[in-house]
């Protein structure tokens, strides 16, 4: 009995620093830059395929922007004032980033994890697993700004956005791209097969392009519709970008920033414990 008494107050003894790490806390940046070692580490396996890459982000926004743009844009005629192509063109770089941010930090970001295990030997160095995340979500949110600077230049270059002012939306793209890959990853860490994802895919990304003013705008809506419509963080991005790139002054500017915000700090700290609990196991 002594024998057993002893190994149960060991056990004890052995589990009891482990209750005061919470799982939060444990899953959170060891510091501001440790981060960027994750970050440089996807952008060199990247850059080894960087143009493949650039074209494959860029073909369904471009598809989308001229072949609705000037198809459908020769019955439509002008939308709010401007061209239909010009008004699609906000519209087409805003779910440009979304997309990108969403599929590199769903379908990347779950090889790394899961299926190449890198994260498993990343761990082993002094970054933690806070610092992996955070720099899963950087370099997710840096590809789609390649992909939303990209769809604003063509714009510029064609004469269907405003320059200089459509510089000001740079800082929304980054904001949107981080608010998108951090969302993302919370479904990544619940994603069990990357079949997964096409629920989210489709019940969240789908309905987020189709009602979020990205082809038309959401006064077209039934009323129900537009209050869900300003849930989205997609609509938030739509009413920053579009402004900034048509050379219009914004409507209800720091809402919509607080929103975006809000999507990417919270969807942070929710897949950062998601990911301790499914790591840690």
């Amino acid at each position: 009995m002594d024998t057993l008494e002893r190994s149960r107050i060991d056990k004890q003894r052995a589990t009891k620093p482990e209750a005061s790490v919470t799982p939060l806390s444990s899953a959170l940046p060891a510091n501001a830059t440790h981060w960027m070692s994750v970050w440089r580490r996807n952008y060199l396996v990247w850059k080894k395929l960087a143009i493949a890459s650039m074209i494959g982000n860029l073909a369904d926004p471009m598809i989308y922007l001229f072949g609705l743009g000037l198809g459908l844009g020769l019955m439509v005629g002008h939308v709010d004032g401007v061209s239909y192509i010009a008004f699609l063109a906000a519209g087409t770089a805003a779910s440009s980033v979304m997309m990108s941010a969403s599929f590199e930090s769903m379908y990347s970001g779950f090889s790394r994890m899961h299926v190449q295990r890198t994260w498993e030997a990343i761990m082993h160095t002094p970054l933690t697993l806070g610092d992996i995340v955070l720099g899963e979500i950087v370099w997710a949110a840096s590809k789609s700004v390649l992909s939303g600077v990209a769809i604003m230049i063509v714009a510029g270059a064609l004469g269907y956005a405003s320059f200089p002012s459509m510089l000001t939306a740079l800082p929304v793209i980054v904001l949107t791209g981080l608010a998108f890959a951090s969302t993302a990853m919370v479904v990544t860490a619940l994603a069990p097969s990357y079949d997964f994802f096409m629920f989210y895919q489709t019940l969240a990304l789908t309905p987020m392009l189709l009602l979020s003013g990205v082809f038309f705008p959401i006064a077209q809506l039934p009323s129900i519709a537009q209050h869900v419509t300003q849930v989205l963080p997609l609509y938030h991005a739509v009413e920053l970008i579009r402004p900034a790139m048509l050379g219009r002054p914004f409507d209800a500017f720091v809402p919509h920033v607080l929103v975006l915000l809000a999507y990417a700090v919270v969807s942070f700290f929710l897949c950062a414990w998601l990911f301790r609990r499914r790591m840690m196991k």
